[in-house]
């Protein structure tokens, strides 16, 4: 490299770069410096490619408007197959794909999003529903083997504003952070107490004869094994379902602060500051 070396100056213009150049009168006064010549050019390209995206989107949008505008049709089902079933206790009939799996008719079909994908791969729990009162996981579950069946999800726990007792001890002791898995959680938990009711045993049942099961702290940590909780909050889900069992209260390490509290530790610390 030269020391006298100028970077705007730059190589001579071929000649067809000049005649190019005498075409463009906005750019006679730009210099002979090709690389200003060619940043301009391609400023130039993408003016035009921006101009023609702009008269297409036009187009569309004429189209979209005019009442004679046809649309083409959806894919149809390849294998479309009749479901009528009862969705938290509502009568539901669709025409699925005999592939569909249950996950995917609750959400993109009955628009109940509460009920999460996770894994897919049924690994992970957070799709969890329950069909006929027992938990499955809807990921695994095709549509078409509902057919006549009772569907819950955690959509249907709830009595209009009275919460489900699992979902109330669940706020209680704080079963949950981030939430996602916390639907098929829920859904899970009820499962489970139905099971206990039932006398239906697991790995670490001790008296296999007993009508009912009692669910001690190691009975629920296995029943709930399925549903995995990244956010660790399994002491909490323990002891929501433990109470929600046995009706008995279990120690917490936190508590909600009432309207008067809160209000008597405001004026402690002062107006100014927040508490």
């Amino acid at each position: 490299m030269h020391d006298d070396f100028d970077e705007t100056s730059g190589p001579e213009l071929s000649a067809d770069e000049e005649a190019l150049l005498k075409e463009l009168p906005a750019l006679t006064d730009v210099g002979q410096a090709r690389r200003t010549f060619l940043g301009q050019t391609v400023a130039g390209g993408l003016g035009v490619f921006a101009l023609m995206l702009l008269e297409q989107e036009r187009a569309v949008g004429a189209l979209a408007a005019s009442p004679e505008a046809l649309y083409a049709p959806g894919a149809a089902l390849e294998n479309p197959v009749r479901v009528s079933l009862k969705v938290n206790g509502a009568a539901k009939s669709l025409e699925v794909d005999s592939r569909m799996v249950l996950l995917d008719a609750l959400r993109e079909r009955l628009e109940l999003t509460g009920t999460k994908k996770g894994c897919d791969q049924g690994q992970c729990g957070a799709c969890t529903v329950l069909v006929d009162g027992r938990r499955v996981l809807s990921c695994l579950t095709l549509a078409a083997t509902c057919e006549g069946k009772e569907v819950t999800t955690v959509e249907g726990l709830a009595r209009g504003d009275e919460l489900h007792p699992v979902q109330a001890a669940f706020i209680k002791y704080d079963g949950f952070q981030c939430g996602y898995c916390t639907p098929g959680q829920l859904c899970s938990a009820v499962g489970l107490l139905e099971e206990a009711k039932r006398g239906d045993v697991s790995h670490v049942t001790e008296d296999v004869t007993a009508s009912t099961t009692r669910l001690t702290d190691d009975e629920i940590r296995e029943r709930m094994s399925g549903n995995i909780c990244r956010c660790g909050a399994y002491p909490g889900i323990v002891a929501a379902i433990q109470e929600a069992h046995s009706g008995r209260e279990r120690a917490r390490t936190w508590r909600f602060v009432e309207g008067e509290e809160l209000a008597r530790v405001r004026e402690e610390v002062g107006a100014d500051e927040t508490v």
